[in-house]
């Protein structure tokens, strides 16, 4: 139970934490718009989306711990929090983006974690990533401009979870 607490407050904290970075922190801030950062090969997206790379993994991390209920109270935990940080069209985006791509990642990544939970984080991340930035986007800006930058930078998040919880089971196992 301590550890679904701790899970569920982590990833609540990623929400209003992202919100904040996309008005606040990046190489670029575009008036009225997201503050932008290089996620690589040429793409750039709004700031938030390596904590919400981050978020999607700690929200499979929670589905696993307390199961579909406790990943959806946790994204409306963290859409509140996100009231204090971020204006209410932005929460708005982000509460439902988050919905919408945990229904979307519960197709993916429940019936595979059973037989490869890496690869369950890894697929439903990548799903999760591509639901979230384009109901994001379209929500918190009118548009997909930046809908690349977004999947590429919450995909390299998923990679790297993908490598911590493999190197992690390793370690268990020696």
């Amino acid at each position: 139970m301590r550890n679904l607490f701790l899970l569920v407050a982590a990833f609540a904290a990623t929400v209003p934490a992202a919100n904040w970075l996309i008005g606040n922190v990046g190489t670029v801030c575009i008036p009225q718009g997201p503050c932008l950062l290089p996620v690589g090969f040429g793409l750039t997206a709004p700031s938030g989306v390596l904590i919400i790379g981050l978020a999607l993994v700690l929200r499979d991390m929670v589905h696993e711990a307390g199961g579909a209920k406790a990943a959806i109270a946790a994204i409306f935990i963290g859409g509140i929090l996100s009231a204090f940080f971020a204006p209410p069209a932005l929460v708005l985006a982000s509460v439902l983006a988050f919905v919408l791509a945990e229904l979307a990642d519960m197709f993916v990544y429940s019936p595979l974690r059973e037989k490869r939970l890496g690869l369950a984080v890894f697929a439903s991340g990548a799903v999760g990533a591509l639901v979230d930035s384009a109901v994001f986007l379209m929500l918190a800006f009118g548009s997909l401009e930046y809908v690349e930058g977004q999947v590429v930078g919450k995909i390299w998040m998923s990679l790297l979870a993908f490598a911590f919880i493999a190197a992690r089971r390793r370690m268990v196992q020696l």
